[in-house]
């Protein structure tokens, strides 16, 4: 049996944005921006919560670690998108896909656990208020936070080696702005089966499991607050928990349009992906200090100090 000289795949060749052509200053000005943004304003919160010892709390570890997340998610794809968008500059080594293949679903992943311990965290504060400092202790937020980087790591080492131990050697033209799975794998000169099949499962899988412990969470911190005799502590309440279900919605209705329908048209998946990657990480730091005066407490601390 002969032997079919085949050129193996060595880099990439991103096609960016659809439908961009004589659009890519305004889109390069309106990304850094965003992008600018979201570096600034997650970095402020970092750094004000760490400043600030009032806000050493089960909470804002957790919401640090979301400011953190934030800004490593919208540095997967942006500095890239922006590259191609004002210098023209589509290749990315084998290397660099590999990267934004692993980072993006590591970092979704973990944002996404992350979200569900800090949905826990309101359930035991509003349902269990006298137990809320000995079960939310500093070690069992530590092994939370822990767990879901840990875990998430797993996840995305799988689904970045079955991705790119295919073989590739036909085509390196990825019509998309960045290196995720599905455009990655139409290339491979191999059967794809298994991997879309194992994609489309932990993708949807740990986004959905996630979504029912949130959904049971808030189902019973209602009915707690429904049940608190003092219109007071229904406002804190709903007040402590408004700006989560908030950021929930945005990252779980993103998930959805994404994964539960893979044949939608590629300029809604392209839209919905530029806003989960640039400006969702933007409006998380928004959202949280919107309505929290201990957030913005800490703030203008850290502005006069």
């Amino acid at each position: 049996m002969g032997l079919v000289n085949h050129t193996v795949v060595t880099h990439f060749i991103l096609l960016g944005i659809p439908d961009a052509d004589g659009l890519q200053t305004i889109l390069f000005i309106t990304f850094l921006a965003f992008y600018l943004c979201t570096l600034l304003g997650n970095l402020l919160i970092f750094s004000a919560i760490l400043a600030d010892p009032r806000l050493h709390t089960p909470m804002y570890f957790f919401l640090c670690n979301l400011a953190v997340l934030d800004i490593g998610f919208s540095s997967i794809s942006t500095p890239k998108m922006l590259t191609n968008l004002w210098f023209q500059s589509r290749v990315i080594s084998l290397g660099g896909c590999m990267s934004q293949v692993f980072f993006y679903h590591f970092l979704g992943s973990t944002e996404c656990l992350l979200y569900t311990v800090m949905a826990y965290d309101r359930y035991v504060a509003i349902c269990h208020p006298l137990r809320y400092q000995l079960i939310m202790n500093r070690g069992v937020c530590a092994l939370l936070v822990a767990g879901t980087w840990i875990t998430s790591s797993f996840h995305a080492t799988i689904l970045t080696s079955l991705t790119f131990t295919l073989p590739y050697c036909g085509s390196n033209v990825v019509d998309y702005f960045f290196c995720d799975i599905f455009p990655v794998v139409k290339l491979a000169c191999a059967d794809t089966y298994v991997i879309e099949i194992v994609t489309l499962t932990n993708t949807g899988v740990v986004p959905m499991t996630c979504f029912h412990l949130i959904l049971a969470s808030y189902i019973r911190i209602m009915y707690s607050v429904l049940k608190m005799n003092s219109a007071e502590g229904r406002r804190k309440a709903a007040s402590t928990c408004a700006s989560h279900l908030a950021v929930v919605t945005l990252f779980f209705g993103q998930c959805a349009l994404i994964y539960t329908q893979p044949q939608q048209s590629k300029v809604l998946v392209t839209a919905v992906h530029i806003f989960g990657n640039v400006v969702t990480p933007m409006l998380n730091p928004a959202i949280y200090t919107l309505r929290n005066k201990e957030v913005k407490a800490a703030l203008r601390k850290l502005r006069v100090g």
